[in-house]
């Protein structure tokens, strides 16, 4: 994640929510800083680790790394959910549909739509057959589906 993306976000955190602030232990010794936590947190999300992965690189114990994701993701929906975790209105699919047309010649089309397949490791034994396909997976795969704009905005 570029610096001035990261930046903002463990910004804001920690100006709203006590959990990513320096808070000082039993002891008086100063706990995980903001970035700590954030990077924790991101790094989970991104990589699917378990949380003492973390113990050795940000010197987070698992049980701070745990609550780490959870916080961070209660976090984020709450400050920028209403600006970045929302459906598209019908102005922005507009200005949308106008860039494309404009900027790069297609007229019409609201964004790039991009597939993935997601393995589901403890898929229904039932439900194997309906979730596997030809791609090359050892277990059962979703596909998912995003539309993305050009500022890389995804779009449910």
């Amino acid at each position: 994640m570029h610096r001035p993306l990261f930046m903002p976000i463990v910004g804001a955190l920690e100006r709203r929510y006590e959990f990513f602030r320096i808070r000082e232990d039993a002891a008086g010794k100063p706990g995980h800083t903001p970035l700590q936590k954030c990077t924790a947190a991101i790094r989970q999300l991104a990589y699917g680790g378990p949380a003492d992965m973390f113990d050795e690189y940000l010197h987070i114990g698992e049980s701070s790394a745990v609550e780490c994701p959870l916080e961070f993701c209660a976090g984020v929906r709450a400050i920028f959910g209403d600006q970045y975790l929302r459906r598209p209105s019908p102005e922005d699919c507009q200005r949308l549909i106008n860039m494309h047309g404009s900027v790069h010649g297609f007229p019409g089309m609201l964004g790039s739509i991009d597939c993935m397949h997601w393995e589901w490791r403890n898929c229904l034994a039932a439900w194997k057959g309906i979730h596997t396909s030809g791609f090359k997976a050892k277990h059962p795969t979703l596909i998912l589906e995003a539309v993305a704009d050009y500022r890389l905005w995804i779009w449910k």
